[in-house]
């Protein structure tokens, strides 16, 4: 199975950090992350129960450590968009679900939990890879965050072992990038470029490329920007054989 993070973003409450430790025990999971947590005392030890290791090995990181580091990141959030004109949130998934996209990856896969008032921001949410939800009832829809935790492990709980292994981050980071250009090439109108590349990000984050298949979006790119116009394959070739074999596509 790939190596997934819970990530409880800037949690209020140490007792919910106990319970989501021990309810990740439960369905077999250990690797809890914590970002700018609340002060950790005897209440979320006593929360935990049994899953002392897995609140005492937490470990403590920022936001950035973790979109730098992960293959996938997913955000949880109970509020979606309404249209698929609005990319921020859209599209979602149920965590059944989620499952079967990420079953067969070999990779790390971050799950972003957000701050028990009022969740993860416009910007943790934009810059994840998909996005998950969690049915529920109209009449009370906002889970407990420990409770929205055990949901979403239950479902993941017990994943084979993968079968192909993610393109790196930085591999991803590159090629996002290099979209970004692209957009300047063919001169996409401004006031859509960011619609847009939250779009693509959705695209490409949820279909789970391997290292090929990114390389050779990118190789296809830099085809296309050669006939837009040759000079463009001048900007910016430091490095980028080291990340990229463009020679194949």
């Amino acid at each position: 199975m790939p190596a997934i993070d819970i990530v409880l973003v800037e949690p209020l409450y140490e007792g919910n950090v106990g319970f989501a430790a021990r309810v990740m025990k439960n369905f077999g999971f250990s690797r809890l992350v914590l970002i700018n947590p609340c002060k950790l005392g005897e209440e979320a030890k006593a929360r935990a129960s049994h899953a002392q290791d897995v609140l005492k090995s937490a470990e403590l990181c920022t936001i950035e450590d973790v979109f730098a580091r992960s293959n996938i990141v997913i955000a949880t959030t109970g509020t979606v968009s309404k249209s698929v004109c609005h990319a921020m949130r859209m599209p979602f998934y149920p965590p059944k679900e989620l499952r079967e996209r990420i079953k067969d990856a070999d990779g790390r896969i971050s799950i972003l939990f957000g701050r028990e008032n009022w969740g993860l921001n416009n910007e943790e949410v934009k810059r994840s890879d998909m996005i998950c939800t969690i049915p529920t009832a109209e009449e009370y829809p906002i889970l407990n965050l420990s409770h929205a935790v055990g949901v979403v492990c239950y479902e993941l709980a017990n994943l084979p072992l993968p079968t192909y292994t993610l393109a790196p981050p930085e591999y991803m980071g590159y090629l996002y990038r290099h979209v970004d250009r692209y957009l300047d090439a063919i001169h996409h109108p401004k006031f859509k470029r960011e619609n847009t590349m939250t779009l693509i990000r959705r695209v490409l984050g949820r279909a789970n490329l391997t290292t090929r298949e990114a390389s050779t979006l990118h190789g296809l790119l830099r085809r296309s920007e050669w006939h837009i116009d040759p000079a463009l394959l001048d900007r910016d070739q430091t490095g980028r054989k080291n990340l990229y074999d463009d020679g194949e596509e």
